[in-house]
């Protein structure tokens, strides 16, 4: 696989319609700048097009019943990633599970308790997430809970382009599991998914996971691997 000249290799969605429906729909005013902001036109070559690497800590993995303790981003472009540009919060839920375990991210309930709610960084976040691509590990977690968390803060829905690397690295590994005749043949199972290993299979170094900022560094730098690059800026994140 290797890089294309613009974003899509097939028919993009056409976000300049959806966006600007989404604009005229929003109430709540921080959504409608976004979505007035947020348009990037389909051809745009890869050189121009501006992304954001993005990652979440949750309580859990349910946006049903858990909730995003910890956003971290850093802008990004297809040659550099702009370090200057990063950012990292950690938001108090809107609900604790009584069973969460700190010792995954680090998060304390204290550091939670004193910390701002997602609403508080609302603006923020979508004044840096838009007119950009927003570069993920695996969407549905920052699609589901972001969605989740913009509906209980404005009552509107968020919709974002998204580039999902291991969206990307699967289409390189297909999941193959053999049967017993096959492993007996010396056929393995695909390789994991798992950003840790995907970035041991470029010689990345090995970063501490469960750090919302470092999360979305380790897929910046992911993304720029060999023969990495978009395909497609993905399902809508909503």
């Amino acid at each position: 696989m290797t890089r294309k000249n613009t974003i899509s290799d097939k028919q993009p969605p056409d976000w300049e319609s959806r966006l600007s429906l989404l604009a005229d729909q929003a109430r709540d005013p921080r959504l409608k700048t976004y979505y007035k902001a947020a348009h990037i036109p389909e051809n745009t070559p890869v050189k121009q097009v501006a992304f954001l690497a993005l990652d979440l800590e949750t309580t859990g993995l349910d946006p049903k019943t858990d909730a995003i303790i910890s956003v971290g981003f850093i802008p990004l472009f297809h040659d550099r990633i702009l370090c200057s540009g990063a950012r990292h919060w950690v938001v108090r839920p809107d609900h604790v599970r009584p069973d969460m375990q700190t010792t995954i991210h680090g998060i304390t309930h204290t550091h939670m308790g004193t910390s701002p709610d997602f609403s508080t960084i609302l603006e923020p976040l979508l004044q840096t997430m838009a007119g950009r691509v927003v570069l993920v590990h695996y969407n549905r977690i920052e699609r589901d809970f972001l969605g989740k968390g913009v509906l209980i803060a404005t009552g509107d829905t968020l919709v974002f382009p998204v580039v999902d690397t291991m969206e990307l690295e699967s289409r390189k590994h297909p999941v193959f599991r053999p049967n017993f005749i096959q492993r007996w043949m010396g056929e393995k199972n695909s390789p994991s998914l798992r950003l840790a290993h995907a970035r041991q299979r470029y010689n990345l170094p090995p970063y501490r996971p469960h750090h919302s900022l470092t999360d979305a560094l380790a897929t910046a730098e992911l993304f720029f691997s060999p023969d990495g690059g978009p395909v497609h800026p993905g399902h809508p994140g909503g």
